[in-house]
């Protein structure tokens, strides 16, 4: 079994409805990190078309159905260089529209992740909340989840691909100022509380007035940052990470006497709570 994968997270700072633009950046940049060894390569939320739109109307003409043009391009890329890459983008399907982000691979598109929850930001005021259940991907890479920037706000997120085997979590992100504490400590608890590897990849620049933060980062299964991007520059991170060490739950501190599962110390038969809708949460 493949245990070594090394990740590479590409901090950019996508134009506003510059598609074609954002996509030539993207290939660069998917170019360079595969030439330096990176299997699985990650871009920010919206990478593709930028996230401060003003409209449902404004932002449409910039959806995309998947499969569709920018998959096309990224799928032969994918194919040519054997990498897998995760890029966000925004999905126009019917009469519904959805932040997404798309998993593509050397055999094409893997699989695509709808945003749950959507914070009142951005283009995400305005379009339809995901409508289908988290998923984990089997890849030659190891078993990839996928959630976007607010999902990584409710633990269950994170939680539920655990459970469904994954190794790597991945978070495409638009981080603004005043969510730093975000970067700083939800995304490493995520990942200590599930012993997975989380990558998170924020945006950088300013868009209509908003500010990111950038703060990109690549943490490991023990809730370590193994490493860190800046707060304005655009930047690659890269890391490599076990897949074997994502997938021993068990955490021994001293044989026989001080042992842990998280996975498997849980008790689901108390926590039936959680999934009840109460009057309040409007």
């Amino acid at each position: 079994m493949r245990d070594k994968v090394k990740i590479a997270a590409v901090q950019m700072n996508p134009e506003l409805k510059e598609s074609k633009v954002n996509l030539d950046k993207i290939q660069i940049e998917l170019r360079n990190a595969a030439s330096n060894g990176a299997d699985l390569i990650v871009f920010p939320e919206c990478a593709l078309t930028g996230y401060v739109f003003a409209s449902l109307e404004e932002a449409i003409p910039f959806m995309e159905t998947i499969p569709g043009p920018s998959t096309d391009v990224l799928s032969t890329c994918c194919l040519e260089l054997y990498v897998h890459i995760i890029v966000g983008l925004l999905e126009r399907d019917g009469d519904k529209c959805f932040n997404t982000a798309i998993l593509v691979g050397p055999q094409g598109l893997v699989g695509k992740y709808r945003k749950v929850h959507l914070p009142f930001l951005g283009i995400d005021r305005f379009i339809d909340p995901g409508d289908k259940p988290f998923q984990v991907y089997q890849t030659p890479i190891g078993n990839i989840g996928i959630q976007i920037c607010y999902d990584c706000n409710f633990p269950e997120s994170s939680r539920v691909m655990a459970l469904l085997g994954a190794d790597i979590l991945v978070l495409p992100t638009n981080w603004p100022e005043g969510r730093g504490k975000v970067a700083k400590y939800v995304v490493v608890t995520r990942a200590f509380e599930n012993k997975v590897h989380l990558v998170a990849v924020d945006r950088v620049g300013v868009e209509r007035g908003t500010k990111f933060i950038g703060l990109s980062k690549i943490v490991n299964a023990w809730g370590e940052t193994i490493v860190e991007a800046s707060t304005d520059h655009e930047e690659t991170i890269y890391a490599e990470l076990s897949l074997v060490e994502a997938r021993q739950k068990r955490i021994v501190y001293k044989a026989g006497e001080f042992e842990v599962n998280l996975i498997g110390d849980r008790r689901p038969e108390f926590y039936g709570e959680i999934t009840e809708t109460r009057r309040n949460e409007h």
